[in-house]
């Protein structure tokens, strides 16, 4: 882990975690990872999907406003920009309760006065069957899939930084619009940059298994897609379920320059090696001018045709 000198533009931090279904316990440990990350200069930070709990989604939806609220608290005493990687939510942003029993995965960006200043519902939700303990994962299943390109704009140094969201399969997946008789595939992190995004946030909780085979090729090809600065913040480690159940998800948590460079990451997936802490943080600088300078010389993006 390299520690930020506080000079720099705009510092960001990846925590990884390893949330076990103890919320009280999880609340504890990203308020311990904040509070470091605030000491090391971060300016925003990016907690992991699930971070206040796994597996207990309708437990934890119950808890969203308590929860969100607890996010807020933790931004305005630390002065800082938090991106509470992702809550389950029983109800739409326009405050309908989800039909057919389903939540929302929910991701929150809360500003250093703790005013939550944007909200996105992950629009893909991951479904597929992997060789692991788990073996078959359906997020439609309790997700309703969101619909809402959400870019926010940050303030730190006298600066405007615009940041898009996204959690976890939306690294992956491609979307398919139609342009009269033409078929165009575009990324979403794509869109993200259509619509101004300089950085993008991508909390996740990645099988073992998916995570070990793409995780740092998906975030690579993201910055490339888009050329944006992506952090990754992840879950990593296993994690115990009250019915006797576990998983196991990839962690290495990474952040990576607009140019696909990986510019910082936790290389575990596991905890152990992060000095006994129940996290660990990855930080990183984005130069606006230095990412600026980057498009203007390969201006790859005006090659996409994008509705």
């Amino acid at each position: 882990m390299n520690e930020i000198t506080k000079n720099e533009p705009l510092t960001v931090a990846a925590v990884q975690m390893s949330s076990q279904q103890d919320i009280e316990a999880n609340l504890a440990d990203i308020k311990a990872a904040i509070s470091e990350a605030s000491k090391q200069g971060a300016q925003l930070v990016v907690l992991p999907e699930n971070c206040c709990s796994m597996g207990r989604q309708f437990a934890t939806a119950e808890r969203f406003d308590e929860l969100s609220d607890a996010m807020a608290e933790y931004a305005r005493a630390f002065g800082i920009y938090l991106l509470a990687g992702s809550l389950p939510c029983p109800y739409r942003p326009d405050g309908v309760i989800v039909p057919d029993g389903r939540l929302r995965q929910v991701s929150q960006l809360f500003a250093p006065d703790g005013t939550r200043v944007a909200r996105y519902d992950k629009i893909h939700l991951f479904t597929a069957t992997v060789a692991d303990k788990k073996g078959s994962y359906n997020e439609a299943a309790t997700f309703e899939p969101g619909t809402q390109t959400v870019v926010v704009p940050l303030e730190a140094n006298d600066a405007v930084y615009q940041l898009g969201m996204m959690v976890c399969f939306d690294l992956r997946r491609s979307e398919e619009r139609r342009v009269g008789k033409e078929c165009q595939l575009r990324c979403r992190s794509q869109r993200l940059r259509q619509a101004g995004a300089e950085v993008l946030s991508a909390p996740s909780a990645f099988t073992y298994l998916t995570g070990q085979a793409h995780w740092s090729l998906l975030l690579r090809a993201r910055a490339l897609d888009s050329q944006c600065m992506v952090i990754g913040a992840a879950q990593g480690g296993e994690h115990l379920y009250k019915n006797g159940d576990s998983r196991q998800t990839w962690g290495h948590s990474t952040i990576t320059a607009y140019d696909g460079t990986i510019i910082n990451s936790y290389e575990d997936s596991d905890l152990k090696n992060s000095a006994n802490k129940n996290y660990a943080l990855v930080l990183a600088n984005l130069d606006k001018a230095g990412q600026a300078q980057g498009r203007q010389k390969m201006p790859i993006f005006d090659c996409h045709r994008l509705a």
